[in-house]
């Protein structure tokens, strides 16, 4: 971690979806963390636990019920000016699970890569727009020649460097990467979780990596917090949370983690995680060492 300055500050966040006339489906309930500028932030969770409604909550996408989002000290949820909504439309970018359906199969690369310049009018001419198009290519692996194609002629892994390239040409400050290799074939995944490393040397990105696979979280987060139910169960630094589990649905997920020695796979156990059946009235958010942090049951 480079430094201890707060770029993304979550309070008490809460996100609802009306289901139906009468039902109210609360996605996020009472989430709160800090990420800081230079980290990367993995936020871990099963399907439908609310990872990507926070991912879309920071961007704008999801309204927010309740809380608060601090962004490089000023509050971005609920109604905000036309100018600070520009502000975070260039600072804040989101790289998308499934780069067939996040990219517009009837556009070429060059317009994909170029829409936020042209939301936001980003720059002074035709050549500085293509200029920055080809250095965004080059920056993700890609050739500049490629601007002139679809993207129904790449494979899943240069679709999802298209993607990046995307986010990357509004040199942002904060990227939300949602589930990013998920979509892709195992062999490409290093590449493109490598890929995302080398940018954030180079240009000094703030990342929120969201995810299912613990094992991949290791490898790029430097803090985790474990989301269950659209609750914050546990967060701590990485190798923190792998070594010293506290919550038993880290520990569950933790189990689930395949080995690659075929013996120690056959023999290991898999926790089942089974959440109380009697709701207990009191959760405390409790420090169990200095930045391991759990959510505990009274």
């Amino acid at each position: 971690m480079k430094s201890k300055e707060v770029l993304l500050d979550i309070r008490n966040l809460e996100v609802q979806f009306q289901m139906g006339r009468k039902n109210i489906f609360t996605a996020v309930d009472d989430v709160s963390f800090q990420i800081y500028k230079g980290e990367t932030f993995g936020l871990v969770g099963e399907s439908g636990s609310g990872k990507t409604t926070i991912g879309r909550a920071i961007i704008r996408i999801n309204e927010v019920s309740h809380g608060e989002i601090i962004f490089d000290g000023k509050k971005i949820s609920g109604k905000i000016s036309r100018d600070l909504d520009k502000e975070v439309t260039k600072n804040i970018q989101m790289i998308f699970q499934d780069p067939m359906a996040s990219l517009n199969e009837r556009a070429k690369v060059d317009y994909i890569v170029s829409e936020g310049l042209y939301n936001l009018k980003n720059y002074t001419s035709e050549e500085e727009r293509k200029e920055k198009v080809a250095n965004a290519l080059l920056d993700v692996g890609l050739l500049p020649e490629f601007a002139s194609r679809f993207p129904h002629e790449f494979s899943g892994g240069q679709r999802q460097r298209i993607g990046i390239a995307r986010a990357l040409i509004m040199e942002p400050k904060f990227i939300i990467a949602d589930e990013p290799i998920s979509a892709l074939d195992v062999s490409i995944r290093a590449q493109v979780l490598n890929l995302l490393l080398e940018l954030q040397k180079k240009k000094n990105f703030t990342y929120l990596f969201i995810a299912h696979d613990l094992s991949i979280v290791r490898y790029i987060a430097d803090r985790v917090a474990v989301i269950h139910k659209g609750k914050i169960v546990e967060l701590a630094e990485t190798e923190q949370l792998f070594t010293n589990p506290i919550h038993p649905y880290t520990k569950s997920l933790l189990s689930a983690i395949p080995y690659p020695d075929p013996i120690k796979e056959k023999n290991k156990k898999i926790l089942v995680y089974k959440p109380n059946l009697i709701e207990k009235s009191e959760e405390n958010w409790v420090e169990i060492e200095q930045g391991h942090f759990v959510l505990i049951n009274e």
